[in-house]
């Protein structure tokens, strides 16, 4: 059956890169399963077979501006130089009747609602993919990270902190003897049930510290620092020591479900994957400490490591009211803090500001920068309240024992 040819012919004038003269011709288009394919009847000698090129073998020109055409069409023949045609409008024609269709690509050039219409579906997409599909991803992709590297980061990260804002505890050794026991008692009675991760069995273990405020975290690998602050707060506001276990069981829940690992590779650290499959772990283990520095978990992390310790203490029949009552008292305590620390920069601020401020005075950017570099020494990455608008509403669920965002066991 022969192929249908669109019997519309265009002048059209070809270089063929073997002179530098133009050669007349006449074109045409046939349709094919490809796409068009170009036929050329050269005019300077007649009787010479036309000359076809495939739809691969052809540059096509794509238009600009579907309301001003431009003044001339050029169709890069490739190995066979090029042709020029000046009838664009029936170029346009041939073409769209030969079944010719215009990409995406030429389609946003052409017309501004399609350009709008693929930026808006490009805008939802990558919204829902940060939203949605990057935590997702980077529960499973934790899946293959190994411990070691976890472990290694840990040892860094806790390296720099003990070399700054980090001190030797000063609880007694009996003190510390005492919640290390309750810590292992407690880890004892991790359901199986809770594990996100088959198989992932980090050893836990507990380390105190002082020279920061009341505080508790969880680095990746299962080393948890609790800080002499923390135990102390426990103390005055005449709280059991279950309120420490409770925080306790929230940093293990950060460690089990591998919070801070999974934060990394939210971040898109490409260097991590890299390094990982190249074998280069001593440069992943400080690029992930100092990305680790920058974070702050998730409110949706947050939310499983309560309920990981509303699990583990309702196992070990133990309450978790206390928990919930020392967090809102830190949180308290912390707020009238920053409201005394407000009063007396203002009042510093005012003293400088008198009545004509001397070259080289301070500047208010001054008290500002220092306030924010304190906010940052008392909450670290892994703060107990560093992340937590909601702390009134978690403590309050935390004193019930229960919340409607945990699974029922």
């Amino acid at each position: 059956m022969p192929v249908p040819v669109n019997t519309d012919l265009i002048q059209g004038r070809w270089f063929d890169g073997q002179s530098s003269r133009a050669r007349p011709v006449m074109v045409s288009l046939r349709p094919t399963p490809q796409g068009p394919s170009l036929v050329l009847h050269p005019l300077s000698q007649p009787g010479t077979e036309p000359v076809v090129f495939a739809w691969k073998d052809v540059g096509w020109p794509e238009a600009w501006n579907e309301h001003k055409p431009q003044p001339r069409v050029v169709v890069d023949l490739r190995d066979h130089g090029s042709l020029e045609i000046d009838a664009v409008s029936e170029w346009r024609a041939a073409l769209a009747a030969a079944g010719e269709r215009p990409g995406l690509a030429q389609r946003m050039q052409t017309r501004w609602p399609v350009l709008l219409g693929v930026t808006a579906a490009a805008v939802i997409g990558l919204t829902l993919f940060y939203r949605y599909g990057t935590p997702w991803a980077a529960t499973q992709l934790t899946r293959f990270v190994p411990l070691g590297w976890e472990t290694s980061v840990a040892e860094n990260v806790l390296r720099q902190m003990d070399d700054g804002t980090l001190k030797p505890s000063k609880l007694p050794k009996e003190r510390q003897d005492q919640l290390k026991a309750r810590f292992d008692a407690l880890v004892q009675h991790t359901p199986p049930a809770l594990q996100r991760y088959p198989g992932y069995q980090p050893p836990l273990s507990l380390e105190f510290r002082s020279g920061m405020g009341a505080n508790a975290f969880a680095l990746p690998g299962g080393k948890i620092v609790m800080t002499d602050g923390i135990v102390k707060a426990a103390t005055d506001k005449g709280l059991p020591d279950d309120a420490l276990v409770g925080v306790l069981a929230h940093e293990i829940g950060h460690v089990v479900y591998r919070h801070t690992t999974r934060m990394v590779v939210e971040q898109g650290v490409l260097n991590m994957g890299l390094g990982l499959a190249l074998g280069d772990v001593s440069a992943i283990v400080s690029t992930g400490a100092s990305v680790l520095t920058g974070l702050a978990y998730s409110r949706s992390h947050e939310r499983e490591a309560d309920c990981y310790a509303i699990a583990v203490m309702g196992q070990a029949a133990l309450p978790t009211a206390p928990m919930g009552k020392l967090l809102l008292a830190i949180a308290q305590d912390e707020e009238e803090e920053d409201n005394k620390k407000k009063k007396e920069e203002k009042e510093s601020q005012d003293k400088a500001a008198a009545p004509a401020a001397a070259p080289g005075a301070s500047s208010p950017e001054r008290p500002r920068k220092r306030k924010m570099a304190e906010d940052m020494a008392s909450h670290p990455v892994w703060s107990l309240l560093s992340s937590h608008p909601d702390t009134v509403e978690r403590a309050t669920e935390l004193e019930k024992g229960h919340a409607p965002h945990c699974a029922k066991s």
